[in-house]
């Protein structure tokens, strides 16, 4: 009897035995699946990772010439004042609002510093440090109007867009050329890079403050109370996060970022001019978004950004080595991947609401 149930238990021990193995292999599948797959909010960043590598890699096969280091590096050469703009974009769009004065900011920053220079003889260490306080201060008065007169955003940078580009036309109706040896040296002065290849002063610009946004994003209160908006701003406030002075550091910053973009503008074209940066605003705007931004807020990032840049950069590179499409085609093709990233993002969204 006693034999019968030691054999008894022997065999329970057993079988509870190869169940915890079991259920203990089944957790671990389960763990590892879960690891393995991709957080469907992370879909439309690695969208835009894998569209980019798609273009640069079908062009390289098409064209004799597009796979090499000075190509890449001319992404970035003629769209660091795009890529500059669209960092400041990224911050507001993260906290659920627009801005579309960018571009005109941008134009009155050219226009101001050419007729700064060349009118009134000003040095341009005077003039740049007091354009990026004119671009910040826009950006303040635009912000403090939308938190504290609760304004639309779309209203009240419409009636920026409107007001900078007049004061543009207030200072000359015809283009400005600068002739100064600062801005001549830098607009000529090539960096020398790897493998014989070259960058701008743009480009170091563009990449600092890229640098500077990516640590605002992720390891600063700011950051963090700007996505908390993005997400619901009534929850960010019963948080106790400082709601109102993040929005209208918000559009400082993006004022900033625009008179920033002015200047390195100003280097690339050595001009004031009244139309320059026309349709800026929509550009950065669909980079950002094609990068990946959420255009209701709360999540997204200025490394998906850069690549919405990289994108744009691309598409019109494809056009030139081509040779046969107007410019034109560019807003085309960023139109239609604009609105696949819309649509991309609610199908995305609906994936990641919980059942």
């Amino acid at each position: 009897m006693s034999d019968t149930a030691a054999a008894t238990t022997g065999a329970a021990a057993s079988t509870g035995a190869v169940a915890a193995t079991g259920a203990a292999a089944t957790g671990a599948a389960v763990r590892t699946g879960r690891a393995l797959r991709l957080d469907p909010r992370h879909l439309p960043l690695a969208v835009t990772v894998g569209l980019f590598v798609l273009m640069f890699g079908a062009g390289s096969l098409l064209f004799d010439g597009f796979f090499s280091l000075q190509v890449f590096l001319n992404f970035f050469i003629d769209n660091a004042f795009l890529a500059i703009t669209a960092i400041g974009m990224t911050f507001v769009i993260l906290s659920g609002g627009i801005d579309l004065s960018v571009g005109s900011v941008i134009a009155l920053t050219t226009m101001v510093s050419a007729s700064l220079v060349e009118r009134h003889g000003v040095s341009p260490a005077a003039v740049i440090p007091l354009v990026l306080a004119m671009g910040a201060g826009f950006g303040l008065v635009m912000g403090v109007i939308i938190q504290y007169f609760e304004v639309q955003p779309f209203i009240v940078t419409l009636a920026g867009m409107f007001l900078a580009r007049g004061l543009c036309y207030l200072i000359s109706i015809d283009s400005i050329t600068i002739k100064n040896d600062f801005y001549v040296d830098v607009s000529s002065h090539r960096i020398p890079f790897l493998l014989d290849t070259s960058i701008t002063w743009n480009v170091i610009i563009a990449l600092s403050l890229f640098a500077a946004a990516l640590y605002l994003e992720r390891y600063t209160l700011f950051g963090r109370t700007v996505y908390a908006i993005g997400g619901s701003e009534h929850s960010a406030l019963l948080m106790g996060l400082p709601v109102p002075r993040t929005k209208v550091l918000v559009y400082t910053l993006s004022g900033f970022c625009s008179a920033l973009a002015g200047v390195a503008f100003t280097f690339y074209m050595v001009s004031g001019y009244a139309l320059h940066a026309g349709g800026m605003e929509m550009d950065a705007i669909a980079a950002v978004v094609v990068g990946g931004t959420l255009l209701t807020g709360g999540f997204g990032t200025v490394v998906g950004t850069l690549f919405g840049v990289l994108i744009y950069g691309t598409i019109q590179t494809l056009i030139m080595f081509e040779g046969t499409l107007s410019s034109w085609w560019t807003k085309i093709v960023i139109g239609l991947l604009l609105l696949v990233s819309c649509l991309l993002q609610r199908l995305f969204a609906r994936r990641a609401r919980p059942a």
